[in-house]
């Protein structure tokens, strides 16, 4: 039996889920390059940021907005923003260990988070 999230997600965590998300990824990929000693850079991809904003677009319906405009009027732009953002750093180099370093904790802790929002979830819902 699957069980849905009771909770909306909060605006805050909203905002920064593209950047985690990114940062996530780039973490992998650097210790994917440190591990096969394949390349000591990683390329800041739009691609990656791309779907930082893809999945932030895809939970922003269950977020809880504090003004009822901002769901409309600060969601969009944001992500159109952020996509932005993502598109002008694209060609950047980071170190492979500096992106280790810093993604592979983010993606522990979101891991981490993951778990232990399951675990309550189930538990409040009465799931299996």
């Amino acid at each position: 039996m699957f069980c849905t999230l009771e909770r909306p997600m909060d605006q805050r965590v909203w905002l920064v889920l593209p950047f985690v998300f990114a940062a996530a990824v780039f973490g992998l990929m650097g210790a994917a390059g440190l591990l096969t000693g394949a390349w000591a850079t990683v390329p800041l991809s739009s691609v990656v940021s791309g779907a930082g904003v893809a999945v932030a677009a895809a939970v922003s319906g269950g977020v809880r907005w504090r003004r009822a405009w901002s769901r409309t009027w600060l969601r969009w732009p944001y992500l159109g923003a952020v996509l932005v953002l993502g598109v002008a750093v694209g060609a950047v180099e980071v170190p492979a260990l500096a992106a280790t370093v810093v993604g592979v904790p983010v993606l522990v802790g979101l891991v981490f988070r993951l778990v232990v929002q399951n675990d309550e979830s189930r538990q409040t819902a009465g799931c299996r």
